[in-house]
């Protein structure tokens, strides 16, 4: 029997049901993501050597490295932007079903991200000059910083979310000098100003 997990009250009973079918497909998408990365090459762990919750070091070299740095901000941010659009185009389908569409969004972005196009597009165009792509531990651990943020956006009233991004966006900016809108800036459209500013 296909049991919700949680109900929630956006889009009424039936649309706010995260069923156990739907995080099962969610594991499976972060097992399979995880797998191709490894045998791509990407290493598990921090090659350092040890694991840690937090680097807050951005050019160090456990930097995309650990469970959690200063760019898991912008996968929370993800993890809300996903649920307002999707709430957008889709908002007949079930929470869950989202749920593991933005999973599998996220997922792919992981595996594109770690490909060397766009390791070398980040090297050459954003702050992210030391860059060598994610540890798989890093990796998931975005996807569910996303998941995180999917999951409070869905909580929250809208205009919550959008003070949410709001703070995460600025507090990046404050702290780094980098956020998920100047990332994604750099990474279209780079800008020599920025980057000279993003430099310090």
């Amino acid at each position: 029997m296909d049991r919700p997990i949680t109900t929630g009250i956006h889009g009424g009973p039936v649309a706010g049901m995260i069923r156990h079918r739907h995080a099962l497909f969610v594991l499976l998408i972060l097992l399979a993501a995880g797998l191709i990365e490894w045998a791509n090459g990407r290493s598990l762990l921090c090659p350092c050597g040890h694991v840690a919750l937090w680097t807050g070091t951005v050019h160090g070299p456990e930097n995309s490295q650990q469970i959690a740095d200063w760019y898991s901000l912008s996968h929370l941010v993800h993890g809300l932007l996903f649920y307002g659009g999707l709430w957008l185009v889709a908002r007949r389908w079930p929470v869950g079903r989202r749920l593991v569409l933005a999973t599998a969004i996220e997922a792919g972005w992981e595996l594109l991200e770690n490909s060397p196009i766009i390791i070398d597009r980040y090297r050459a165009a954003t702050m992210a000059w030391g860059y060598s792509g994610d540890s798989v531990l890093n990796s998931m651990s975005d996807i569910l910083f996303m998941i995180a943020g999917f999951l409070i956006a869905r909580r929250l009233p809208t205009w919550g979310s959008v003070a949410l991004g709001l703070a995460l966006e600025l507090i990046a900016l404050a702290a780094i000098r980098d956020n998920l809108t100047l990332n994604v800036l750099m990474l279209v459209h780079p800008i020599e100003a920025v980057r000279v500013w993003q430099g310090g």
